[in-house]
This record gives C-alpha cells, sequence and structure tokens, in this order.
C-alpha cells in the first residue's frame, strides 16, 4: 500500500448542487470571514475585561474570576460535534445564521450578569453558539475553493484579527463604558451581521451529507484513521498554547509591563499589534499549504514555538513584547494545518461531522487550560506556564511526525 497522500485537492460540488456552479459571491465570502473574527473575538472578551469584572463583583483577584469562563471554551469544543452534524444535514447556510442570532442573544444575556455564576451562565452560551463556526463555517467556505490553503489563510487571518480585537475593542470599551458595553457593542454587530448574511447568501440546495454525488476523497482506512488521530492530538496540544496565550497574554503584559505601560486601553492596543502581526503569518502559511508538502512545514513551523516560548518566559518590559509576536506569529502560523488536513483526507459530504468530532475533543479537552490559567499562575507564575509551553509544543512535535508522507502539491 503506497505512503503518498494526494495534495489538497480542488473542492467541487458542481455536479450535485446548481448552487455550486461557481465560487461563493466576495460578499458571502466576506460575511464568512467576519463570522471568523467574531467567533474569536466573542470568546476572549472576558479574559480581557476579567480585572474590571472582579471589581465589579467584588473580588480581589482575576484569577479567582477565571475558573468561571470555563464553561464557554468547554462549550464551544463539545457543541462542534452537534454543530457540524447539523452542518451536514441540515445545511450549513441555516446554521450560520444560528450563529450570528445566537451569538447576538448570548452575548445581550451576558451583559445582564449580576454575578460570577450568571456570568458563567452567559459565557457557557456564548461558547453553545461559537461551537458553530468552525464546523460550518470553514467547511462552507472551502466546500467550492480551487486554492484552499489559501482560503484558509485568509481566513485564519480574519479570526485572529477578531482576537487581537478582543484585546484593543474590550480594552477601550472597559475603560470607556464598563465591561458591559465589551458584550453589548459585539453582540449588536453580530446581529447586523446575521441580517446582511440572510440577504446576501441564497439558499445552498441539498444539504453535504444529503447529497447523492460520489465521493471526491477516499483514502485506505488504515491512512485515514492515522490521519484522523494525528489531527486531533495536535489539535489539542495546539490549542492548549492557544488558549493558554490569548486568555494569558492581557495580564502578562500587565505584570510585567508594571511601571512602563499601567493603561489597560494601551496594553489592548500592544496586545492587538501582537496579534495583528502575528495574523499575517497565516497568509503566509495558506500560500505555502498549497505550494509544499504539508508535513514538514508544519513540523518546522512546530518546532519554531519552543526558544520564543523560553524567550518569552524569561524577559520582561519591550523584550517580552517582541518575545511575545514571536511566540504568536507561530502559534498563530499553526492553526491552518488543522483545517487543511480535514480538506485534505476528509470528503466534503461529511466534512463538518469530521471537523465536529475533532474539535469536541480537542477544544474540550484544552479548555481545561481556561480553568488552570488562574489557578497555575497565582500558584507558581507566569514563568513556569511559558516553559511548560514550550514542553507542549515539543510533545506536539512529536505528534506531528506521524503524519504519512505527502508529496508537494504542483506549483500553480
Amino acid at each position: 500500500m503506497s505512503t503518498t497522500t494526494p495534495p489538497l485537492p480542488v473542492q467541487g460540488s458542481q455536479q450535485d448542487n446548481p448552487a455550486a456552479a461557481q465560487d461563493h459571491p466576495r460578499t458571502v465570502m466576506l460575511m464568512l470571514n467576519i463570522g471568523h473574527a467574531l467567533d474569536h473575538l466573542f470568546l476572549l472578551i472576558f479574559a480581557t475585561a476579567v480585572g474590571a469584572i472582579a471589581l465589579d463583583f467584588g473580588l480581589e483577584r482575576w484569577e479567582d474570576l477565571m475558573p468561571y469562563g470555563v464553561g464557554a471554551f468547554f462549550l464551544f469544543g463539545l457543541g462542534s460535534m452537534p454543530s457540524g452534524r447539523l452542518g451536514d444535514l441540515w445545511g450549513r447556510r441555516q446554521m450560520m445564521l444560528v450563529f450570528f442570532f445566537g451569538l447576538a442573544i448570548a452575548a445581550f444575556l451576558t451583559a445582564m450578569a449580576q454575578n460570577p455564576w450568571q456570568l458563567a451562565a452567559g459565557l457557557t452560551l456564548i461558547g453553545a453558539f461559537a461551537s458553530i463556526y468552525h464546523p460550518v463555517g470553514i467547511p462552507m467556505l472551502v466546500q467550492r475553493a480551487s486554492r484552499p490553503g489559501a482560503v484558509i489563510g485568509i481566513n485564519g487571518l480574519a479570526g485572529n484579527l477578531g482576537v487581537a480585537g478582543a484585546a484593543l475593542l474590550t480594552g477601550f470599551l472597559v475603560q470607556w463604558l464598563g465591561w458591559r458595553s465589551a458584550f453589548i457593542v459585539p453582540g449588536l454587530v453580530s446581529l447586523a451581521c446575521g441580517v446582511v448574511f440572510a440577504l446576501v447568501c441564497e439558499p445552498q440546495g441539498v444539504a453535504p451529507g444529503r447529497s447523492r454525488k460520489p465521493p471526491q476523497i477516499v483514502l485506505p482506512r488504515r491512512q485515514l484513521a492515522r490521519a484522523l488521530l494525528v489531527m486531533t492530538a495536535a489539535a489539542i496540544t495546539g490549542s492548549l498554547l492557544f488558549n493558554f496565550t490569548t486568555n494569558g497574554n492581557t495580564q502578562l503584559l500587565t505584570e510585567r509591563f508594571d511601571g512602563l505601560v499601567n493603561d489597560p486601553a494601551l496594553i489592548g492596543l500592544l496586545l492587538a499589534i501582537v496579534y495583528t502581526l502575528a495574523s499575517l503569518s497565516q497568509i503566509v502559511v495558506g500560500r505555502l499549504i498549497d505550494r509544499m508538502p504539508l508535513k514538514p512545514l508544519y513540523l518546522s513551523l512546530v518546532l519554531a514555538q519552543v526558544p520564543w516560548l523560553v524567550l518569552a518566559a524569561l524577559t520582561t518590559g519591550w523584550w517580552l513584547f517582541v518575545a511575545l509576536v514571536g511566540v504568536m506569529v507561530c502559534i498563530f502560523g499553526c492553526i491552518p494545518f488543522t483545517d487543511a488536513m480535514i480538506v485534505k483526507y476528509v470528503d466534503d459530504s461529511v466534512r463538518s461531522r469530521v471537523a465536529g468530532m475533532r474539535l469536541a475533543v480537542s477544544l474540550g479537552v484544552s479548555s481545561l487550560a481556561v480553568w488552570l490559567l488562574g489557578p497555575v499562575v497565582k500558584a507558581s507564575s507566569f514563568t513556569s506556564l511559558f516553559l511548560a509551553m514550550a514542553g507542549i509544543s515539543i510533545c506536539t512535535a512529536a505528534i506531528v511526525l506521524l503524519l504519512p508522507p505527502d508529496a508537494a502539491p504542483p506549483h500553480t
């Protein structure tokens, strides 16, 4: 049996669905990318505003409030499984409408919280609706893409600009209008996006999982199982790093910049700069995925995380800022690989379900990072946390080595 795997395939559903006779209109692609930005923005509002919320609720330390946010990330992972199933069997357009409108409602309810448990309930609801995007929005976006790597890269950029937006927008809203506005304003944006998406995205025809066309991607069972195992394990370790950093970076900069920068809005601006610079790596990586073998490219970027994490663990002030840029460039740059593996190994008819199952496991496990973040930092330090993350990166590299070798996609 050959161990060579095919290049990223040209996606198509034209044979079975008249709506798929051409790529999605640019307005639809734009709204799907904005959806990715909102998805990550909503999940990180709490981490950015946690200091102000803890003060409002009468808690002495922000670390004591962090565990109340774990429900959002747990549901973000667990909800991916039913979301993916509904995307394949009911329809991706319909699920994206639930995503936009559901996030808006959940944000408004969270803004009304009067104590930590009410806040936890609202955040958990946000996580449930946020779980829709990755198993539904991304498969919908790449469903017709001739160059999926580039499409995934741009989509990844959009998602991580949402991370930057959470740092910047939340910081300013908390300072000017209070922490509740940090949920209300994005909620209004999501509501407007739902209306626009309903108008610009036409019905998509038969749901992918009910299509009668023959599968476009068929791999030997052992090879498929191996690829799914690797992508799930790598996604777990990658999501741990993503959650530890994006949920802890605000407090890290606040602690390590003490005496240099004490303005929460300026801290948010610095983080927005870090995330924006890091997000650009996804466009580069997305284009490289279309042109180079996936395995060595992925492995190189994972290994590059280690020295940057060690440097961030040991520095303060502006050197920390430089190290954090390097850390986030490498972490964000690894994100497109998971979606690229889904496109590479899984047929579109079941792609949302497979993505949902993978996300349910990886994000469910990595949600522990949100619960552990406050207690770990309180008990030890950010230094210990970042050194531990360097160890996680080494584990990820060992997992990526298990991927089957692949041929380089043809240069186009």
